[in-house]
């Protein structure tokens, strides 16, 4: 059995999947020890929730992998986990991901974003830092945005908390821009934007779905503290 948890890094999850993936809704602490324990055998993490829930435990990834599990973890939570969790097994894929494991990466909240819930499909309603960064970039490359431009929107973008980090709000933090310029910028960065949580997503589901479904030999054996046996 494979399974992917996702949600507003890849609305439309279902639809790419296909019948043999199933997809479930962003991970919370329990939720991967139960599809281990209903028989996962390939488990990919995109998505997960905080703030106001547990987030998916490490344990319970290492659990998994010790059961020969193959757990893939790319875009948000599963780039965070896959970062933190590689020496045990599991597999990072995607740009942020490897952001993460080179130490580029460090804020767990560069990945945050404030989105409705599933019944309006995750709609998006601010951006994710990583997702402004990977913008501004090819921006720059391109000569449509000057080196300047591309460090004072940087540094506007990482001053702003996740919940009010827009276009808008990021542009209103560059003062120094002239007014003018300020709305070619705001219109630039718009119409190139580049969703690269979307692409990592997309990566780990053609990833998970051309993996073997079934389970490998675990390489280290699982210690059950007191605390898993409690929880």
């Amino acid at each position: 059995m494979k399974i992917v948890f996702a949600g507003p890094s890849l609305p439309n999850a279902s639809e790419i999947a296909g019948t043999e993936v199933e997809v479930r809704p962003p991970a919370v602490q329990g939720d991967l020890r139960r599809a281990i324990d209903e028989g996962a055998t390939v488990i990919g993490l995109i998505d997960g929730a905080f703030e106001y829930v547990a987030p998916v435990w490490h344990k319970e990834i290492l659990y998994g992998l010790a059961k020969g599990v193959t757990i893939y973890g790319a875009a948000s939570m599963g780039a965070l986990r896959a970062a933190e969790c590689r020496a045990f097994g599991m597999v990072g894929i995607g740009e942020i991901f490897q952001g993460y494991a080179s130490g580029a990466l460090v804020d767990d909240a560069d990945v945050a974003l404030l989105h409705g819930p599933k019944e309006m499909n995750y709609l998006a309603l601010t951006l994710p830092l990583v997702n402004v960064t990977a913008t501004l970039a090819p921006c720059r490359r391109r000569n449509l945005i000057s080196s300047a431009e591309e460090r004072l929107v940087a540094q506007s973008a990482h001053s702003l908390f996740f919940k009010v980090r827009t276009w808008g709000a990021i542009i209103e933090g560059c003062p120094d821009i002239e007014f003018h310029r300020a709305a070619e910028l705001l219109a630039i960065l718009r119409s190139e934007y580049i969703d690269q949580k979307r692409l990592d997503a997309l990566s780990l589901i053609q990833i998970l779905r051309q993996t073997v479904r079934q389970r490998t030999v675990p390489s280290f054996e699982f210690n059950r503290t007191s605390l898993w046996r409690d929880c």
